[in-house]
């Protein structure tokens, strides 16, 4: 259907994946069944939730060209707004994840079947025993990604992950996640770094590792750190639209304006059920097909 590449957590998207709040929350009497099921901290109000996903989505209206809608399913649960986890796109297709998630396993296969109608190749799973979520997949360049190591991923799905991209990748840098809350708590790589840039990213560096901090500071990256009031906020979990362009949940205003002193463009949306009740911030909420 179209060039991929989601080899990048930067470069400009093109092209995003998303699932409409409407298709994935249904209403709230759906929300009212799952929540606790799906270990948010509270209950979402439905309505409020949908004015904060039309004022997400007309930002990625406005800034991405193509934004493809994922149809409602009822093998998923309202996890599904969070369409970055299930899958991982490379230059070459597409590759289906074993979530960590007991509740979410059955997204990938969803997910699948429409990539597949979209005409994007399928290159591969990751099976049982492995898990893998792409909330613990960053890249840092088209050869260089990331994987954390944690209660969602483990050591079988990134030897799978390997495999199949083989020829795409260089190098894989394991990076060990911390127990933090639990193993019910989504604690995602990404949940404690956000790239900016090549040579930006925001960071909450008591959850990291001293090797990776090192080893991104090595590659000549600045590090803005999250204070932890605003980590509770998702201040570490951005959407960089394009280099120093990006989407953030709003009422975390240190971190915005540490990255407006280094030129970054920041938009904001309110993410109270969306993404602090739901669990998931800009970067959750969608899936890039195409990055320039």
């Amino acid at each position: 259907m179209f060039s991929l590449n989601g080899q990048s957590e930067i470069t400009k998207i093109e092209s995003v994946l998303v699932k409409h709040l409407r298709d994935a929350w249904l209403n709230q009497e759906h929300i009212d069944f799952w929540w606790r099921k799906l270990n948010y901290p509270e209950c979402p109000d439905f309505k409020k939730a949908e004015a904060e996903y039309e004022h997400f989505i007309g930002l990625l209206q406005e800034l991405i060209p193509a934004v493809y809608e994922l149809p409602r399913s009822e093998k998923v649960s309202p996890d599904s707004l969070y369409p970055r986890d299930p899958v991982v796109i490379t230059k070459k297709g597409a590759i289906l994840l074993n979530m960590g998630k007991q509740q979410r396993r059955s997204e990938a296969e969803a997910i699948g079947a429409y990539l597949k109608k979209m005409g994007i190749p399928i290159l591969g799973s990751i099976i049982p025993p492995g898990t893998m979520e792409g909330g613990d997949l960053l890249w840092l360049d088209e050869k260089t990604v990331a994987v954390g190591l944690g209660y969602r991923t483990n050591s079988e799905g990134v030897r799978q992950f390997r495999e199949l991209t083989s020829g795409l990748v260089e190098q894989i840098i394991e990076v060990p996640l911390p127990h933090g809350n639990g193993p019910h708590e989504c604690l995602h790589l990404m949940s404690i770094i956000s790239p900016i840039d090549v040579d930006l990213a925001v960071v909450f560096s008591p959850l990291m590792v001293v090797p990776f901090r090192n080893y991104l500071l090595e590659r000549g990256i600045k590090l803005i750190e999250v204070p932890p009031e605003e980590y509770e906020r998702f201040a570490c979990n951005i959407l960089a639209c394009e280099p120093r362009k990006c989407i953030m949940v709003d009422g975390n205003p240190r971190t915005r304006k540490a990255l407006e002193k280094e030129g970054v463009d920041i938009l904001t949306y309110p993410g109270e059920e969306i993404s602090i009740k739901g669990g998931g911030g800009p970067t959750c909420l969608t899936r890039p097909l195409v990055r320039g």
